[in-house]
């Protein structure tokens, strides 16, 4: 990274810096009191102690023993816990989400049925679906990947299914002029020319998901960051709550600077 790039990054993010430095120096001034608000200094030291918190297996060599308490630690166990829920249920969503959608567009009797399903679905506040959920498929792994699949799906079936309809009829009858079958005008044409709504769609899904992922972790759950923001909410240990908020707000913050960046990639082609 050059020095221009960075200083172009620093400055894209200055408002971010900012806002830490008033939080900073609100606790600092006691603007506000500590059991509102720790200061980001002690949310920062505590978030470095749970990294450094997990059992230390003694295998004779401190790079090892170093490694195995970092994947032990109470960050990294429950933030692979949140993670692995998170995928499977979004990944659930898009298979079936961009499937149903290009069906819906493609086959007339396909969108008369599932259409009024769609639209009774979408105004339904995904949340309210957690206690059901948890009532049908208990407290564990099942019942939050339910959520977060049912909570993503729609929007990815809507964002799918209006891309494929909208795809420009020109492109589809000189590909069947040309001898295109049916099944491979859908892979060769309408599924490139749907791709930018249905990527819009997948990222809007993924911010649901994180979402769900935590309210669903809130409300019931024995691991994963949701269920700690809210332990230690509970326990009164304000810092480290903050700091499980500081982990789910950069884990869905990169991930959606990494999905912007593979989503750019693959509609390079629109910039030719």
């Amino acid at each position: 990274m050059t020095v221009r790039s960075t200083i172009v990054v620093l400055w894209r993010y200055a408002p971010i810096f900012i806002l830490l430095a008033a939080w900073q120096m609100a606790s600092e001034l006691k603007f506000v009191p500590d059991s509102l608000l720790p200061s980001f200094f002690d949310v920062v030291h505590r978030w470095l102690e749970f990294l450094a918190d997990g059992e230390i297996a003694k295998s004779g060599t401190f790079l090892w023993d170093a490694v195995r308490s970092f994947f032990a630690s109470t960050v990294v166990t429950n933030t692979a816990a949140s993670m692995w829920r998170g995928m499977v249920g979004l990944g659930l969503s898009i298979i079936l989400g961009v499937t149903l959608g290009i069906a819906m567009a493609w086959f007339q009797k396909l969108r008369d049925f599932f259409e009024p399903i769609v639209m009774i679905s979408y105004p339904i506040p995904k949340p309210a679906l957690i206690p059901i959920f948890i009532i049908w498929l208990g407290l564990g792994h099942i019942s939050k990947i339910a959520v977060i699949f049912a909570g993503c799906l729609i929007p990815i079936v809507i964002s799918a299914f209006n891309g494929a309809r909208g795809v420009d009829r020109y492109l589809i009858w000189s590909a069947r002029n040309m001898g295109t079958r049916e099944g491979k005008l859908l892979w060769r044409v309408v599924v490139p020319a749907s791709l930018p709504d249905i990527l819009s769609g997948i990222r809007m899904a993924l911010a649901i998901s994180f979402i769900l992922l935590v309210s669903s972790e809130m409300l019931a759950a024995k691991s994963g960051l949701g269920f700690l923001i809210f332990f230690l909410g509970e326990s009164g240990e304000y810092a480290g709550m903050f700091a499980a908020v500081l982990t789910i707000t950069l884990l869905g913050f990169f991930a959606d600077r990494a999905y912007l960046t593979i989503m750019r990639r693959i509609l390079i082609w629109r910039e030719e």
